[in-house]
C-alpha cells in the first residue's frame, strides 16, 4: 500500500527534525520511504502568532494498516517531544505527522480519518504532495492539483 505522510514543525531546528523523522519512517517495519518532497517554509496556520513552519510530504510503501501507521507516526513524534494537547490545536510543536492519504481508502472511525479532512484546504501540504505525486487525488474531492490551485500558496518558500 501506498500512504503519503505530511510532516511539519516549527520549534527548535526543524529542518534537521523533519530530515531525522524522514529517516525514522524508513525505519517502520514493512516500511520503505519512496520519495520526500522538498522543504518549504509555511506561515502558521489556524494560530498565526507562532513561528513560520517546516512543511514535507512523504511517500511511503508499507505494509502496515492504517491504524497501525497512525500508532507509528504518534510514537515518532513523542519521541522527538511531542505532545498533543487536546485543548490547545494549530500551536508550535517540534514535529507533527500527520497521515494524509492511504492508498484510495476512505476511513472514519475514532481518531482516525482518512484523507485527511482539511487536506484539500491546505496549500503546505497539497503543494508537496502535489510535488512528489502530481496526480495525486483525494477520494471525495477530486485531483489534488486542482485543489492547490483553488488555494493561494503565495507566501510558501521552497527552502530545498
Amino acid at each position: 500500500m501506498q500512504a503519503w505522510i505530511g510532516l511539519g514543525g516549527n520549534l527548535g531546528d526543524a529542518v534537521a527534525t523533519l530530515h531525522a523523522a524522514l529517516q525514522e519512517l524508513d525505519g517502520l517495519p514493512q516500511t520503505r520511504l519512496v520519495r520526500a518532497s522538498k522543504y518549504y517554509r509555511t506561515p502558521a496556520w489556524g494560530v498565526v502568532e507562532q513561528p513560520d513552519f517546516i512543511n514535507a510530504v512523504a511517500l511511503l510503501d508499507t505494509r502496515l494498516s492504517p491504524r497501525d501507521l497512525l500508532d507509528a507516526l504518534l510514537d515518532i513524534e513523542r519521541a522527538f517531544g511531542r505532545e498533543r494537547n487536546r485543548t490547545e490545536r494549530w500551536g508550535p510543536r517540534v514535529l507533527d505527522l500527520d497521515l494524509l492519504l492511504y492508498d484510495s481508502a476512505v476511513i472514519d472511525e475514532p481518531g482516525l480519518c482518512v484523507p485527511h479532512p482539511h487536506l484539500h484546504e491546505r496549500a503546505f501540504a497539497l503543494l508537496p504532495l502535489v510535488e512528489i505525486t502530481p496526480d495525486a487525488f483525494i477520494p471525495g474531492i477530486g485531483p489534488a492539483g486542482e485543489a492547490l490551485r483553488a488555494l493561494d500558496s503565495s507566501a510558501i518558500e521552497d527552502v530545498g
